[in-house]
């Protein structure tokens, strides 16, 4: 009986300490930024950002986060640049049109700083990256009610290190694509609730 009451009360507490976070995909994106001839900075958005954020609030850095972001919608306000970005050249959108982050490790630096180590899988080559992670308080959503929180996250990656390895044959002389690219995500979270009656924790058997 006392192992029974045990196996429930930790059932219960583990349930109690893990939410499970959708991506808000209306309010999230993932920019980048890369060197031009070495001196101009040139930003663009990629496509729609979806994904989750299991957070163990007891302790996070046992929580897992997971994201997929829609490289065809890559936008930098020049459709001839767009396009060559979407060729074989460099993403190849008609082989590789997604790009995916898996979470491997966090490490809390403070309350609401993260250094989240994971898997970005990028035109087919799956790399490990380093994101610092700023995560938001939670708050009550003032127009849904649901429970809000968010996320901002940068990195560097290496374009070569993903085959991304275009340069121009004509300018010898100067890097015409940096290799360095920054790149930021931005998410809003909301708290995924728990059905009524689903996944709750069964309550100790007694004896009659």
């Amino acid at each position: 009986m006392k192992k029974l009451i045990l196996t429930a009360a930790l059932a219960f507490s583990t349930f109690a300490t893990a939410s499970t976070w959708d991506i808000d995909t209306s309010h999230a994106s993932a920019g980048f930024s890369v060197k031009h001839f070495g001196v101009t900075n040139v930003t663009g958005q990629l496509g729609a950002v979806t994904g989750k954020v299991e957070l163990d609030d007891k302790d996070i850095t046992k929580s897992k986060v997971e994201a997929t972001i829609d490289v065809k919608g890559i936008d930098t306000h020049f459709e001839k640049r767009d396009n060559h970005l979407r060729s074989p050249d460099f993403f190849d959108v008609e082989k590789f049109p997604t790009a995916s982050f898996k979470a491997t490790n966090i490490e809390k630096i403070s309350d609401d700083k993260l250094k989240v180590t994971g898997d970005l899988t990028m035109h087919g080559v799956t790399k490990s990256v380093v994101l610092d992670t700023d995560l938001t308080p939670e708050i009550k959503n003032p127009f849904s009610g649901a429970k809000t929180r968010a996320l901002s996250a940068t990195g560097l990656v290496n374009r070569q290190d993903f085959g991304l390895a275009w340069k121009s044959q004509a300018v010898e002389t100067v890097k015409v694509v940096g290799d360095e690219v920054k790149i930021t995500i931005e998410a809003e979270l909301s708290k995924k609730e728990a059905a009524p009656g689903k996944n709750t924790a069964a309550a100790p058997a007694t004896k009659k």
